[in-house]
């Protein structure tokens, strides 16, 4: 793992990190602040009010118990939004339960002999809580704040499939891209953020047990420079990047307000696409920023509600998925129809398509096809029932397994949803008999396996489109720049930069010159 190329891909890994960093201390350390906010006053009502106590705790149990990314899913389709205010929520709900549990303990641990000693001295109720119960009761409470800090450090890592900036943008595009650096510099940083500050918390807790000024001081000095010092980081970083392409920018008429941010899905194709339409960008000296890893649904509605700028998608998800189309078509109405409905729901523009497809593909293993006189998902139909088939989750639930189940009557004995880059592995071990690929899988080139025709056309095709904000549209140098990208990467080509990931462990950049080399 540690080899040569390890430790060459370390330093570029390293250059996105003061954004990483940043992105995910400010969404654990808010939103932590904003648990402690509501539970420990929630904490002290009910500790009061036994029947209520058991109604609060039990709505917190059962936030709780739902999955990470299922409440993340939630926060988005509840607020029709991606990005950092419903990852924010999720983490703050989840902050709750720890916290509220140890104040409603810490204050019913209050001794009675000191609850009667303040009242015999005259001291209000405000006063007793201020003075006597809340001292008393402190270690506790920052006890469940050590909790739920580990639990929203660690969990702050999934919010990178809704479009945060976190620490987990490292592991995920360390997975989808075969990345052991990436996965490294984000597995180390969010670990060590995560014991960083349970020890500083744990400094607070001593100092509330030893009623110590210094301590108390010393743990919140250190509070603040953990905060502060991955801020001043990105901002170093930023003043550092405008002063090398200052120049540059100078020398044009062009003023841009923000970076156009570039989105894309979670697999090692899009991860490229971003990589090459930011390069192509920097050529006219705009300035862009990445959000990877989206879903399909929550990239399109993000590109609408201009939160991203510019991605590459697929016309059989938008004829199926978007526009809720089942008729097939050719590819060029296809084309005209996705443009046109784009165009007038949200402003949307589409550049036009790229020049390859990425259609889904059924996939076997070579010997056990030829073995059972399968060539076709016809052929498939008769043994369906007896093997295994393996895919990423999202396509058990989208338009095209329905139409392939109605026009082929297909049902597999056993389903399994995994990861698009595992899925070669189980099929290779075994552990699947069938996955449903991407026809641009560098992998189906090794000859290892063998793609099934679908003669029945269940699938639409899916030419790769470039689809632009209108924000971005309105830059016509910039548009203009990406409009002649249009049929200039051919399926192989883009069959070939995958494979400079999925079966050569290069980087994306090794991917993207692939791309970018005119001779291919």
């Amino acid at each position: 793992m540690f080899d040569s190329d390890f430790w060459a891909r370390l330093p570029h890994q390293l250059s996105f990190l003061p954004d990483r960093l940043w992105g995910h201390v400010f969404l654990s350390f808010s939103s932590i602040l904003a648990g402690v906010l509501i539970s420990i006053p929630l904490g002290i009502y009910c500790s009061r009010r036994p029947k209520f106590e058991k109604v609060a705790v039990t709505i917190a149990n059962i936030i709780q118990t739902i999955p990470g990314m299922a409440l993340l899913a939630i926060m988005v389709f509840a607020l029709n939004r991606t990005g950092m205010l419903p990852a924010w929520i999720a983490l703050v709900l989840y902050s709750i339960l720890p916290i509220l549990r140890n104040t409603i303990a810490g204050m019913k641990s209050v001794d009675a002999g000191c609850l009667e000693a303040a009242d015999g001295i005259g001291l209000n109720r405000w006063q007793r809580l201020r003075i006597v119960e809340l001292p008393l009761a402190a270690p506790t409470i920052l006890a469940g704040i050590r909790t739920a800090s580990a639990w929203v450090v660690g969990a702050a890592t999934l919010a990178y499939p809704v479009g945060a900036t976190s620490l987990g943008d490292y592991i995920f595009a360390g997975l989808q891209t075969s990345n052991p650096a990436a996965l490294m510099v984000g597995c180390v940083f969010s670990a060590g953020l995560a014991l960083l500050l349970d020890m500083i918390l744990g400094g607070l807790e001593k100092a509330s047990q030893k009623r110590s000024l210094a301590w108390a001081l010393g743990s919140l000095g250190c509070l603040v420079l953990v905060a502060v010092s991955p801020l001043l980081m990105k901002v170093m970083q930023q003043q550092q990047t405008r002063s090398l392409t200052g120049e540059a920018i100078a020398s044009t008429d062009f003023v841009q307000e923000q970076p156009y941010v570039i989105g894309g899905k979670a697999f090692t194709e899009q991860y490229i696409l971003i990589d090459y339409l930011r390069g192509v960008l920097a050529e006219e000296n705009r300035e862009t920023e990445a959000k990877a890893g989206l879903g399909s649904t929550i990239v399109l509605d993000s590109l609408k509600r201009g939160e991203i700028d510019c991605y590459v998608d697929y016309t059989g998800t938008l004829w199926a998925n978007a526009m809720e189309r089942k008729d097939n078509v050719s590819t060029a109405e296809m084309m005209i129809d996705i443009g046109t409905y784009l165009k007038e729901e949200s402003g949307v523009l589409a550049l036009g398509p790229l020049g390859f497809r990425n259609d889904y593909v059924f996939a076997m293993r070579k010997g056990q096809a030829e073995e059972l006189g399968i060539e076709s998902i016809d052929d498939l139909v008769q043994h369906a029932d007896k093997l295994t088939a393996a895919c990423e989750i999202e396509f058990w639930s989208r338009p095209e397994w329905e139409a392939v189940q109605s026009k082929y009557g297909l049902q597999f004995g056993k389903i399994k949803s995994m990861d698009a880059n595992l899925m070669y592995g189980a099929l290779s071990r075994g552990d699947a008999d069938v996955i449903v690929a991407y026809r641009t899988d560098g992998r189906l080139a090794s000859g290892e396996f063998v793609e099934l025709e679908d003669p029945r056309f269940a699938l639409p095709p899916y030419d790769a489109v470039l689809l632009v904000s209108p924000r971005l549209a309105k830059d016509r140098v910039a548009t203009e720049k990406l409009r002649n990208l249009v049929n200039t990467i051919s399926t192989e080509k883009m069959r070939k930069a995958n494979s400079q990931i999925d079966i050569k462990g290069k980087p994306v950049s090794a991917a993207v010159e692939v791309l970018t080399d005119s001779a291919l």
